[in-house]
């Protein structure tokens, strides 16, 4: 796969440790401020479980989020199970 993001392969991203473990994303962020993203499993996010990884680290193990590789950046995305539709929110 060609990569398809607004950040290069090599550029930090938050992630939750579980879905490094193997859980599914269920919650995308692009900020608006900087253009990063991050990568959540959908439960209520605990700091201390946050992980800085290279997006391609996230995107090698989720290869289905190059469905959400073009939201906005001020955009978020969530889903209630892998293989669901996206539901893409503008943030407030």
């Amino acid at each position: 796969m060609s990569w398809i993001f607004d950040q290069a392969p090599n550029v930090a991203c938050i992630a939750d440790r579980s879905i490094m473990d193997g859980r599914p994303v269920l919650t995308v962020a692009h900020y608006e401020d900087d253009h990063s993203w991050a990568f959540l499993d959908g439960s209520l996010f605990d700091p201390a479980d946050a992980l800085v990884v290279a997006m391609s680290e996230v995107v090698d193990r989720h290869p289905d989020l190059a469905e959400v590789a073009d939201l906005p950046s001020g955009w978020s995305a969530t889903r209630i199970a892998k293989g669901q539709p996206w539901l893409r929110l503008k943030d407030e």
